[in-house]
């Protein structure tokens, strides 16, 4: 769309409430929004300058299409609605699933309380989610000692073990009333709401009971469910006095980023976090809004019946929009916990620009080190040759390329040696920089900033002649010279080969190291994979009647020319060989040393 054509389209923008709808030059969605005023809204990203990601959407944006919506909570639902259809690449898209178990009441009818990871709306019960399987299964163990349900997996003939020891209520028995049922469930609720008191009152007695009639092992069997009454529900009133499920949001904005955090608070204790980061292109306010509208659509995410957020956001329309009680603390332990939120969501997202950071001086800031310390212009692409034989035999060359500190895999290239017989560093080095340079001549590709070479000065020689005298290039050639350990301690470039030595703390020290043991990795696996093939292909291109097919057919089946060797005429002629055929084969490997 020409800028004429935005423009009038800007200029038609209503002060009013809705969504806008950006779109790429493919009329795809790329990115969907809500705002109070959609002429100010959408104006914003035509007027100015932005940057980071912002200024990727904006480019972008080929077109754009607006809702209007009554009012700003219809504007938000219908946000989350479309963003949920059409997901945008620029928008969150929030992960499906939890890997958090719950206990689950099942709605049947004789309910059973089992544990899972996926929660539906199926009329059933949840508590939950419960920081490791460990802790749900316990937790259903002791409520089932407690207040037993259905225990087994079907109907029973008659009544099983579980109902005889007090583990199940018995369905497979006698027919359970559905208010007795209830009655149990509410009791389950109230235990996993914190009150425990009369539990552990029961409990005690009839430990001390067991104990007063010297059954000392079902006495502590009692003992053992007090003590994790006390370590788990007890134990959680570390958060707040409450049992309310609470969840707590808060966020933290730098350079176009927002990091949301979510602490769950479930029986009174944080159970579990969950947080997520991605680029923020409007209010972050308003992008947090639209964060939980579209975390609660995932089912597995269990609305509260409190939710907690920062002072900012308008809790009146989210609340509306959730329907839940959406609040700002303004002290206390819950004003604690939501700035606990916000300071890890501060410190996740600055731990990602420090690790950005990190990367690039390993990367760009090595580039810069060596270009500094070789007297050269921003390096920005450097390709790197190896060589590699044995006794002459099988020879092969192979180049790695690394764009702004980074391997760069698609331009590896392979090199087996056409014009050289045995070992010859020089006459090597010329062949495969004469292919290389003068291929990306002829197709107007562009050249490298740096030729490094592993190996000295008769490769560096080599190689700049060629360039030079052959193809009329100035590419700079170094050769890296390599310590005791074979590992490369300095560099020799220039017209004389003078010697430049990197400071071994230095990341562009680091850099040419990665680079020489990344090119002589290269080779020699490319080496190996020649001499391999080579030592059991060559002989059977000698043996009459073995074309392509079948010497593919005899690689695939035996592997080895050792146990080609070995095999016996049968296994042979079993492939498809003929005999004759099979007979030479074996005549060509008579003299084989595996």
């Amino acid at each position: 769309m020409s800028v004429e054509l935005i423009d009038n389209k800007l200029s038609l923008l209503p002060d009013l409430p809705g969504c806008y709808i950006m779109k790429d030059k493919n009329d795809q969605i790329i990115y969907i929004g809500k705002a109070k005023n959609l002429k100010n809204r959408v104006r914003s990203y035509f007027r100015g300058s932005h940057e980071g990601k912002t200024e990727r959407l904006v480019r972008d944006i080929e077109d754009f299409e607006t809702i209007i919506t009554g009012s700003d909570k219809e504007a938000l639902l219908l946000e989350v609605t479309l963003i949920q259809k059409h997901q945008p690449k620029y928008n969150i898209r929030l992960k499906r699933g939890t890997s958090y178990p719950y206990l689950k009441i099942t709605n049947e009818k004789d309910p059973k309380l089992i544990i899972t990871s996926e929660v539906v709306k199926d009329g059933a019960h949840y508590f939950g989610p419960y920081p490791d399987v460990y802790a749900a299964s316990e937790t259903q163990q002791l409520i089932m000692k407690i207040y037993p349900l259905r225990k087994c997996n079907g109907h029973q003939k008659r009544a099983c073990l579980y109902y005889h020891i007090g583990q199940c209520i018995g369905p497979c028995d006698h027919e359970i009333p559905k208010e007795e049922y209830d009655q149990q469930i509410r009791k389950i609720r109230s235990f996993l709401n914190g009150n425990v008191h009369d539990i552990k009152r029961d409990l005690k007695q009839q430990m001390d009971e067991a104990a007063e009639d010297m059954n000392y092992e079902r006495a502590a069997e009692f003992r053992d469910q007090i003590a994790y009454i006390e370590k788990t529900v007890e134990k959680q009133s570390i958060i707040t006095n409450s049992f309310m499920p609470r969840d707590f949001f808060n966020y933290y904005m730098d350079k176009g980023w927002i990091s949301i955090q979510v602490f769950f608070v479930r029986q009174a204790t944080l159970i579990k976090r969950d947080a997520t980061m991605f680029p923020c292109y409007g209010p972050p306010e308003e992008e947090l809004m639209s964060f939980i509208l579209q975390y609660y659509e995932n089912e597995n995410n269990i609305m509260p019946k409190e939710i907690y957020v920062p002072e900012t956001v308008d809790k009146e329309m989210l609340g509306s929009a959730i329907e839940a009680r959406v609040m700002s603390p303004k002290q206390g332990r819950k004003k604690e916990l939501l700035d606990l939120t916000g300071k890890n969501s501060e410190l996740s997202l600055k731990e990602k620009f420090r690790l950005i950071e990190m990367n690039q001086r390993k990367t760009t800031g090595a580039i810069q080190e060596l270009s500094e310390a070789m007297g050269l212009p921003y390096i920005e692409t450097i390709e790197s040759f190896d060589h590699s034989n044995i006794q002459g035999s099988n020879p092969v060359s192979a180049m790695v390329s690394f764009k702004d500190g980074k391997p760069d895999k698609t331009n590896y290239r392979k090199y087996k040696i056409k014009t050289v017989i045995g070992s010859n560093e020089a006459a090597t080095t010329q062949e495969v920089i004469r292919r290389r340079y003068s291929r990306l001549l002829k197709e107007g590709k562009p050249l490298p900033d740096l030729i490094l070479m592993d190996g000295g000065k008769v490769q560096v020689n080599a190689a700049v002649d060629v360039l030079i005298n052959e193809l009329g290039l100035s590419i700079p050639v170094a050769g890296m010279v390599k310590d005791n350990k074979h590992r490369t301690a300095s560099l020799i470039f220039g017209d004389v080969l003078e010697t430049v030595v990197l400071n071994p703390r230095s990341q562009a020290f680091h850099l040419v190291q990665r680079i020489q043991e990344e090119v002589h990795r290269f080779a020699i696996t490319f080496h190996r994979n020649v001499r391999s093939k080579n030592s059991f292909t060559s002989r059977l291109d000698d043996v009459e009647g073995v074309g392509p097919k079948t010497r593919t057919k005899i690689l695939r089946h035996f592997k080895s020319m050792k146990r080609l060797k070995e095999a016996e005429m049968t296994e042979i002629t079993k492939l498809g060989i003929p005999e004759a055929v099979a007979e030479r084969i074996k005549e060509t490997l008579a003299d084989y040393q595996s």
